[in-house]
């Protein structure tokens, strides 16, 4: 369960939160070796270094830096779970849940610099609890004096100029201590860490994509995003309307078609995305999707992880899935070279079960009729054959950055659809993608400029912003019990 602890800001303090790690893997391997050398066993160094405590005692430590060393802990989660150690990758999935949150002092900082001494003076209520913590920031709840509630993210101290340093420091205790097991290079994986976490503390971009989805969704009324509120916003908080939706796993218990139409809505979108429109939110946690039963709308967040695809990598990519949907192997193996999963010259044993197991990830595209996500068992086939591919051939490619991020998206959707036990025709949802009139110039609309976004009027601006918006929200509730640190104001 997260707590509160303050954000170490300096690189100092952050290396200090590292050695001591270290310290205390070592001291966690000293004691173990002599609690199992006094049962008469023989441990192995390794069985020594990853155990529960020092794989828990590494994900604590993480969680209490966030940022980039936050940051190297899910991604290792997310895209090489099934190759780490099952200590290390249960203790690493508790990052994606939560992360400890900012004391009452330290956001109270953050605010007056970012709005100034007085900022009080615009809010009927703030709740100094955060109703969500992240990587890089944590979200609290509040409400103008104007009765309008909102979801105000700040960005944790420090985060930006401490990327590059806590990733490269991160992956060095990681090697030295050996919780990463020699076979996997996951450099590429540091690399990525790096430019996510740029790519998620600039509020601007993430502004800019969240326009652009508003733009392309505006008339769809299965879809609904927050709106920006500019005055409230800085390079460092970023403050939205709030979305009374609930959790999208709530949806679990519906009826079947309710189910289905808002689970068959979010692959619509993702097919759009990748195929049409290549504007890709990546992160498909469940926590960035809301459901608000009035009107069967499905509330989208979060918009940081967005990355962009130009066409002839879309093209790529319909080119795979219309030979996988026509068992033409041939046109898989070029898709699958344009792409990067393989290379001409990769053995050809590789080849073969790197096209198989393209071939299964596709299994719901290939199915006649509806395909039953809830009785499924593709996820637990997909994994032992990642297990056989990655650690039993010799010869191992890891695809692009950019296409490991459309995995997270798709393997994220697909828990979800699961989730949600949808029954949906997938192969009719994915073949008007595929046709010869998606082959010329995809559909594209221009790029809404962030001053164009809503914002709330009366406000004044904060101190030393340009009038441009950079926001995103994570999910909440209004004002939760925060044990008496909702701060009410009266006139």
């Amino acid at each position: 369960m997260a707590s509160e602890r303050p954000v170490p800001e300096s690189r100092l303090s952050r290396l200090a939160h590292l050695g001591r790690l270290a310290g205390g893997i070592a001291g966690g391997m000293l004691s173990a070796g002599a609690r199992q050398l006094g049962q008469g066993k023989r441990p192995s160094l390794g069985d020594l270094l990853i155990t529960p405590e020092n794989a828990h005692r590494l994900a604590d430590r993480l969680s209490e830096m966030r940022g980039a060393a936050m940051k190297v802990g899910q991604l290792l989660s997310m895209e090489s779970g099934e190759l780490l150690p099952r200590e290390l990758s249960e203790a690493l999935a508790r990052l994606r849940e939560s992360a400890h949150f900012m004391p009452l002092g330290q956001v109270g900082w953050l605010l007056d610099r970012a709005w100034g001494p007085d900022w009080q003076r615009q809010f009927r209520r703030f709740s100094f609890t955060p109703v969500a913590a992240a990587s890089i920031g944590q979200v609290h709840a509040a409400e103008l004096r104007d009765g309008t509630r909102l979801a105000i993210k700040i960005q944790y101290p420090g985060i930006r100029k401490s990327i590059d340093s806590d990733v490269d420091n991160v992956a060095a205790l990681l090697r030295l201590v050996r919780l990463i097991p020699r076979e996997m290079d996951f450099r590429p994986l540091l690399a990525e860490a790096k430019r996510q976490l740029h790519a998620e503390a600039d509020y601007l971009q993430e502004a800019g994509f969240l326009q652009r989805f508003a733009h392309r969704l505006a008339g769809d009324t299965r879809f609904a995003l927050p709106t920006v509120i500019e005055p409230l916003t800085t390079p460092e908080v970023l403050t939205m309307t709030y979305v009374d939706g609930e959790p999208i796993e709530s949806l679990g218990e519906a009826a079947l078609s309710v189910r289905n139409a808002a689970a068959g809505a979010l692959l619509e979108l993702a097919l759009r995305e990748a195929f049409e429109w290549g504007l890709v939110q990546t992160d498909s946690n469940f926590a960035n999707f809301r459901y608000r039963a009035a009107d069967g709308q499905v509330q989208l967040l979060d918009f940081g992880a967005t990355r962009e695809y130009p066409a002839e990598r879309r093209q790529a990519f319909r080119d795979l899935m219309r030979a996988s949907i026509d068992g033409d192997e041939a046109a898989m193996t070029r898709a699958a070279v344009a792409i990067g999963y393989v290379a001409e010259e990769d053995p050809a044993a590789y080849q073969a079960s790197t096209l198989a197991l393209l071939r299964a990830a596709t299994e719901p595209a290939r199915a006649e009729g509806s395909y039953d996500f809830g009785s499924t068992d593709l996820a637990v086939r997909l994994g032992e054959m990642l297990v056989r591919l990655r650690l039993q051939e010799r010869f191992n490619r890891i695809p692009p950055p950019d296409v490991l991020f459309l995995h997270r998206k798709l393997g994220g959707l697909y828990l979800l659809l699961t989730r949600l036990r949808a029954r949906i025709d997938v192969r009719a949802l994915v073949m008007p993608f595929l046709g010869a009139g998606n082959n010329g110039p995809l559909t594209s609309q221009a790029p809404v400029e962030a001053s164009s976004l809503g914002s709330t009027s009366g406000l004044p601006a904060a101190p030393d912003q340009t009038p441009r918006g950079r926001h995103k929200v994570l999910p909440q509730q209004a004002f939760p019990d925060d044990g008496g640190l909702s701060l009410a104001l009266q006139e």
